[in-house]
């Protein structure tokens, strides 16, 4: 298998790759259309590198708009095929039929296998299975429901009980919150970061700006 991770950056990508016990060739992560941050987390690519360097492998990017995205996903994927000779893709997605759909949809374009060891599996399960095996993960950005309280805080038994309070699932599947893993047993070493301010991007999401720590 020469593997290909659809790597966020954040928990359920993490985790879905450890669950292949696979060393990936190269992780793939979606930048915004103005390629600086990456979409929905907004991590700099600073970030992104230190974590692939730190499971020891490469790290390719696309920047799109939401409009072409999927011809910009497969058109990279075609490129990294060549390049590595892949076989197969992970991705970290939980029980949202549409993006199973839409995965599927974008190996089959370049003719890998699509895997989803997350797939239907129960979210608190997974999110309680993640922390026990060692997936140091903070969160990044998050929805007004939650508000800016909840950035910065590291995804543990303490963080999943005030998700479940307020009746928010612990995974964020649904997009409520993001993660950023910081340290798992993939990584060398973990990821020193500082933070910085919480924004808001004017359209119901906040976010922390995360710097790396020399």
């Amino acid at each position: 298998m020469k593997l290909l991770c659809s790597w966020s950056g954040g928990k359920d990508s993490c985790y879905a790759l450890m669950q292949m016990q696979q060393q990936p060739v190269v992780l793939l992560n979606a930048l915004n259309e103005n390629g600086e941050i990456s979409r929905s987390h907004g991590l700099s690519k600073a970030l992104l590198h230190a974590q692939a360097d730190a499971i020891g492998t490469s790290i390719d990017f696309i920047s799109a708009t939401w409009s072409n995205y999927t011809n910009t996903f497969i058109e990279k994927l075609k490129a990294l095929v060549n390049q590595y000779k892949l076989t197969d893709a992970v991705f970290g997605d939980i029980d949202i039929e549409s993006h199973r759909e839409w995965e599927e949809e974008v190996c089959k374009a370049v003719n890998i296998n699509c895997n989803l060891p997350l797939w239907q599996q129960d979210r608190k399960t997974l999110v309680t299975e993640m922390i026990a095996a060692g997936i140091i993960a903070m969160i990044v950005s998050c929805n007004d429901d939650l508000g800016p309280d909840f950035l910065g805080r590291i995804i543990n038994k303490e963080t999943v009980d005030l998700l479940d309070e307020k009746g928010v699932d612990v995974c964020g599947e649904n997009g409520e919150f993001h993660t950023v893993v910081l340290d798992c047993p993939l990584f060398n070493k973990p990821i020193a970061v500082i933070q910085g301010e919480k924004l808001h991007n004017g359209t119901g999401y906040h976010f922390l700006e995360l710097s790396l720590k020399d």
